[in-house]
């Protein structure tokens, strides 16, 4: 006697529904999304260190040019302060 029939699967899914319920089956599925997710990051964890590194090293580079442009804009102003008088 196999499970070769519908009717075996369908009788198994409803035993199954009425053992643990719907609530757990689904919390089942989203706990194994979430170690797969974990898992994924675990494998991708040096390479996401280097971009990070390497963005936080941009983010300074973008941060650094309009602070001297301030500056910059400050001395013009002061220039143009001195013309007018």
């Amino acid at each position: 006697m196999g499970f070769d029939s519908i009717w075996h699967w369908l009788l198994l899914l409803v035993i199954v529904l009425l053992v643990f319920g719907t609530r757990k089956i689904g919390n089942i599925g989203s706990d194994l999304g979430n170690a797969v997710r974990g898992f994924k990051k675990a494998m991708h964890g040096e390479d996401d260190e280097k971009s990070k590194d390497a963005q936080q090293g941009k983010e300074q580079l973008r941060a650094d040019p309009p602070a001297a442009s301030s500056a910059n804009a400050s001395t013009q102003d002061q220039r143009d302060s001195h013309e007018s008088k």
